[in-house]
């Protein structure tokens, strides 16, 4: 559902622009409570969460570039939001997604430059707060679980598709540069992302059940129905800490086996998988093509990159040329989103700092 430059006007875009940016502001200061204060709940400081953010970043670039197929020459990928959402937490996700989003636009031309404000409050803004709002709504209700997670991820993932589809549409509306009838984008629009969502939603439940049945308690929105990885007291030695008990995981060789086996997923997927994702148009280039909404669609200024359209330049071999373009993108996504991250923690860990320099 990349926006490219052209589809919104500029008065539209450069709006988004600022609500992108302030959604973005907002998500650091929000983030700093997700990744920096979690070691007393769930053994986990801000060191271990904040690589973790980044990998949940390259993970969803990894797996938006395997398009699949929902209708006869129309094909789907995943947008992310619900998964980055419930793996790290919601402001943490919008970060993530923003990476993302940042690093196709740069590095591969994918979303238009001046179209990333738009690209940002749909694919980032808008499927973050509604999965997620929707995520704990549907917690509050069912057993206290690890299955009705792994549930209510699969509805909330499928329900954040079609309404990042509506608030296209509502962005069209307001500054669409083609005079096509709002109800026939709309129709479209919300009929083949319903599709999407379906593919989005079994995507997400897979993942977030996969890390539930290794390591629950590095699923946020999974906090408080797992009891945390702790080190056994001696009961010799009373306030001694002693070597955990067999068959007990050892937090930080455990967090790092996961995240290296996360990092294999997401090469093996950018570098190999995306040999056999579909070549169709995905939901908004095949509406977009059949109402006439591409008419004006501008050349994207990063046209030239020697990694455009997911090919590495003067490779001739696609498949080499595709799967090497995947593998530098996820590298370069775990950097800047690890960067991002980082950064969040260091600014929580300087100011816990101050202020307790200032009361001692």
């Amino acid at each position: 559902m990349h926006v490219p430059d052209g589809f919104i006007d500029a008065p539209v875009s450069l709006a988004t622009g600022a609500v992108a940016a302030a959604a973005v502001a907002v998500s650091l200061r929000g983030a700093r409570r997700e990744l920096g204060g979690t070691a007393p709940a769930d053994g986990l400081g801000g060191e271990r969460t904040a690589p973790l953010a980044g990998l949940v970043a390259a993970f969803v670039f990894a797996v938006q570039m395997l398009n699949f197929p929902v209708a006869a020459g129309t094909s789907g990928h995943l947008l992310g939001g619900a998964l980055a959402a419930i793996l790290v937490g919601p402001f943490t996700g919008v970060l993530c997604i923003s990476v993302v989003l940042l690093m196709q636009a740069v590095l591969f031309a994918d979303g238009g430059l001046t179209a990333l404000g738009v690209n940002i409050t749909d694919m980032a803004v808008v499927t973050t707060l509604v999965a997620y709002g929707l995520f704990r709504l549907l917690l509050g209700v069912l057993p206290r679980r690890r299955s009705s997670v792994t549930a209510a991820s699969f509805v909330a993932a499928l329900v954040s598709v079609p309404a990042a589809a509506c608030a296209f549409t509502l962005l069209y509306a307001l500054g669409g540069t083609t005079d096509v009838p709002i109800g026939k984008v709309f129709a479209a629009m919300t009929g083949v992302h319903v599709l999407i969502g379906i593919g989005e939603a079994a995507i997400t439940a897979l993942t977030v059940g996969a890390v539930l049945a290794v390591r629950p308690d590095l699923v946020y929105g999974a906090r408080g129905l797992t009891a945390p990885l702790q080190l056994r007291t001696s009961p010799l030695r009373p306030g001694t800490d002693a070597a955990p008990a067999p068959g007990t995981p050892e937090p930080a060789r455990s967090t790092r086996r996961s995240a290296l086996a996360g990092l294999l997923t997401a090469l093996a997927l950018a570098g190999v998988g995306s040999y056999y994702a579909s070549a169709s148009p995905d939901g908004l280039e095949k509406v977009a093509h059949d109402k006439g909404i591409d008419s004006k669609t501008e050349e994207h200024a990063a046209k030239d990159s020697p990694l455009a359209d997911y090919q590495v330049a003067d490779i001739t071999d696609g498949r080499i040329s595709g799967g090497l373009a995947g593998v530098i993108g996820v590298g370069a996504t775990l950097l800047v989103g690890t960067g991002v991250t980082w950064v969040v923690v260091r600014r929580r860990r300087d100011r816990a700092a101050a202020a307790a320099a200032e009361t001692a």
